[in-house]
């Protein structure tokens, strides 16, 4: 396994670790909350369409769409969920594609906030300035929390970019649902 599809793998899982743990501390206080993780290659039509397909492996410029679904098998609502879904290495994230809107981003896992991230940077004067962070460096979004009422399901997405100079295909495995 190459190192770019052994990274993109290692992101999608902690990722899905970090989806799985909050989707898990809620379902403990509640109902039986299932998930499942998808990755669909988005195109572009010539009229303007968007199509998608499930796919497992990808090429650098494809523009992927990861998606996070939980249903709630219980009559009763779960509430306070926290969804977490991974941007990978080797992916950029893109801008505005978030659904529900209203996600955090995060470069570490740690610490999230409002997009568009910015930080603070030291200026070769000692100056502090406050700059953007480039969406390309933000590695996982955050929605929290939201309330999934009896027998009802809610979807997170978000899309990416696939990065790279190369041609060759790389793998993309989502997780299986738990």
């Amino acid at each position: 396994m190459n190192m770019y599809r052994h990274t993109l793998l290692k992101s999608l899982s902690m990722g899905l670790i970090c989806l799985l743990a909050g989707a898990w501390s809620m379902a403990r206080a509640a109902e039986p909350v299932t998930n499942t993780l998808a990755v669909h290659r988005i195109q572009k039509q010539p009229d303007g369409r968007e199509t998608s397909e499930a796919v497992t492996s990808a090429r650098p410029g494809d523009l992927l769409e990861y998606s996070a679904e939980f249903h709630n098998a219980g009559d009763k609502a779960a509430n306070a969920l926290v969804a977490t879904l991974p941007i990978p290495a080797g992916t950029e994230f893109v801008p505005g594609s978030t659904k529900p809107a209203a996600a955090l981003a995060s470069l570490d896992g740690d610490t999230f906030a409002e997009m568009p991230l910015k930080r603070t940077v030291k200026r070769a004067d000692g100056s502090l300035h406050e700059e953007l962070v480039p969406p390309s460096e933000y590695r996982f979004l955050r929605w929290a929390p939201m309330d999934l009422p009896g027998h009802g399901a809610l979807t997170v997405s978000a899309r990416v970019n696939v990065a790279g100079a190369t041609t060759a295909s790389q793998t993309v495995h989502p997780a299986p649902s738990p």
